[in-house]
């Protein structure tokens, strides 16, 4: 089972987002779009209703980073 995840675990986040979609720049994803990969990622359980644009910008920028770091 993987291992559980919520929105303050953004560089777990960003490391599964890179695994996932290595190809994407992160910078070009709607947050809509990150928001509902993130809710689709296995192991995540945070709230739905909990996330807002401080969370989302932290995983994308978490993403960025290991997507930098793979380039």
């Amino acid at each position: 089972m993987p291992q559980e995840i919520n929105w303050t675990d953004a560089e777990e986040i960003g490391i599964q987002l890179q695994e996932k979609y290595p190809d994407e720049d992160p910078l070009q994803v709607r947050f809509t779009e990150l928001r509902q990969r993130v809710l689709e990622l296995p192991g995540f359980t945070g709230d739905p209703a909990k996330s807002n644009e401080g969370i989302l910008e932290a995983i994308q920028m978490a993403w960025y980073e290991e997507w930098q770091d793979a380039q």
